[in-house]
């Protein structure tokens, strides 16, 4: 059988002759998303030391995880032309070629405006390998095979974040926040190299046209939503040079615009973005309960390190030590949580993931200068345990609920809406802390109880909108396998 044929064929019907070659490809992918999952995570908890180093307030900081998350976002959802256009190897080598690129930008830069470009190459691409990833997953797994190897996924995709922060923390004790990229900068030309001598070819390319328009309203909308967020909490700090809800109300006319464009050019199989995924009632409620679930996740991550470091006084390598705990349990819940999504479906999985989530977001609202760090780092076991349980059903139920040809399409509007997410989480947590502790400062509150109130009231907004995941996860379900369902099917 050729790569045509098995790129032609349904999900699992490459012969055994090719199915050690499927498998050395996902592992090489897993290998380099495992390198850019490392990069994304180590910045957590070196927020505050950069603040202290560069000199900059967390509103400013905060754009070094915010720009990578939005480059993501608006770089996404032109992977799915990419993975169609190009060939696996030679895209491959062009996502690790671009990442190896802003590490070693970043290794270089003097201060805070080269090192958020250098973050801005860096998840351009990272932004290419999630979907290749994913999209190269859909294809070469059959059906009921993907829960497990979603969950193996999950063991490289939470390893790394258990390991960023420590090493960052470790780092961060000894040496300057230079070396986090000089140490990252080996491994992902490694990475590339062993990529460049080893991957093959597993799709086969076909015309897929690019509409520029859309790539510009796709840039305008994500940035302009997340942008304006982002700057929520800038009117604490004095006038601004335009109204804060300017960048919002520019970013919802662009999307409006963009899914106007969607619909119109999808008739001709012409979208860049192709909307007819959310014909699946399934996919678009397991999208949406993820982009709640990556707004939680993101806004505590930042928030938690600025907490343990600048309220409880903990230094970089305590707190790196205090997330390792709950990061590893998610990697070893990864394989036993996609054993069981194969045999009992989301509902079982999901619903008791989300509540414990929203329980320990609830939990992290009382929290003071007093808090023992003990109950902070039992808050993140549980949380991280929670959302073990919440995320490998949710990326194999949704991408199973969409017909094979829209794989690309399905994978590249998963990454964009989770990334979006992801960076309005951050800027929304951030934006209320910020606007909080200037309120408590103003009336008379020392800057400690200050900032404690103002992380309170960034947790409160994360417990609130848990509920909504805890509502959609009754909803979500296991889909039927059914690989050759027709291009315009739903399930």
């Amino acid at each position: 059988m050729t790569t045509e044929n098995i790129a032609h064929s349904p999900p699992g019907t490459a012969d055994a002759m090719h199915a050690g070659r499927n498998r050395l490809v996902i592992a090489l992918l897993l290998v380099s998303t495992f390198v850019v999952f490392l990069n994304e995570t180590i910045m957590s908890v070196a927020i505050p030391h950069l603040m202290a180093d560069l000199n900059v307030p967390a509103s400013a900081a905060q754009w070094l995880t915010t720009a990578f998350l939005l480059t993501m976002a608006v770089v996404i959802p032109i992977t799915g032309f990419l993975i169609q256009r190009i060939n696996t190897r030679p895209i491959f080598m062009l996502a690790m070629s671009i990442f190896s690129l802003g590490t070693l930008v970043a290794t270089v830069a003097p201060g805070l405006e080269l090192l958020i470009v250098a973050r801005v190459i860096q998840a351009t691409g990272t932004a290419i390998m999630m979907p290749l990833l994913m999209t190269t997953v859909m294809t070469l797994v059959p059906p009921e095979g993907r829960g497990k190897t979603m969950g193996n996924i999950s063991i490289v995709m939470s390893v790394a974040p258990a390991v960023g922060p420590t090493i960052a923390g470790l780092i961060l004790a000894y040496l300057t926040w230079r070396w986090m990229f000089i140490l990252v900068l080996p491994i992902s030309l490694g990475a590339l190299f062993l990529g460049w001598r080893r991957i093959e070819n597993v799709t086969t390319p076909r015309f897929a046209p690019l509409d520029v328009l859309s790539v510009i309203l796709s840039a305008f909308a994500f940035g302009g939503l997340v942008y304006g967020l982002s700057t929520l909490g800038d009117g604490a700090n004095g006038p601004t040079l335009f109204p804060i809800w300017a960048p919002l109300a520019v970013g919802i006319v662009a999307m409006v615009l963009f899914v106007v464009r969607q619909v119109s050019l999808q008739k001709a199989d012409r979208a860049l973005l192709d909307l007819r995924t959310f014909k699946s009632r399934n996919y678009t409620l397991a999208v949406l309960m993820m982009a709640i679930s990556m707004m939680s996740l993101f806004g505590t991550v930042i928030l938690l390190p600025i907490y343990t470091q600048n309220v409880l006084g903990l230094n970089t390598l305590q707190t790196g030590l205090m997330l390792l705990p709950g990061s590893l349990l998610m990697g070893l819940l990864g394989p036993v949580v996609g054993r069981l999504y194969d045999r009992y479906g989301t509902t079982p999985l999901i619903v008791p993931g989300s509540l414990v989530v929203s329980i320990v977001l609830w939990a992290l609202t009382l929290v003071d200068q007093n808090t023992s760090p003990w109950a902070v780092l039992a808050g993140h076991v549980l949380i991280s345990g929670g959302l073990a349980f919440v995320f490998t059903p949710l990326f194999t139920a949704s991408l199973s609920s969409v017909p094979m040809p829209l794989y690309s399409h399905g994978s590249a509007i998963l990454g964009s809406i989770q990334q979006v997410a992801g960076a309005a989480g951050v800027a929304l947590f951030v934006a209320l802390m910020s606007l909080q502790s200037a309120a408590l400062a103003t009336a008379g509150a020392d800057p400690v109880s200050a900032l404690s109130g103002g992380i309170r009231s960034g947790f409160l907004c994360g417990a609130i909108i848990s509920l909504f995941a805890l509502v959609a996860s009754f909803f979500v379900k296991k889909p039927a396998a059914d690989p050759n369902m027709p291009m315009m099917g739903g399930h």
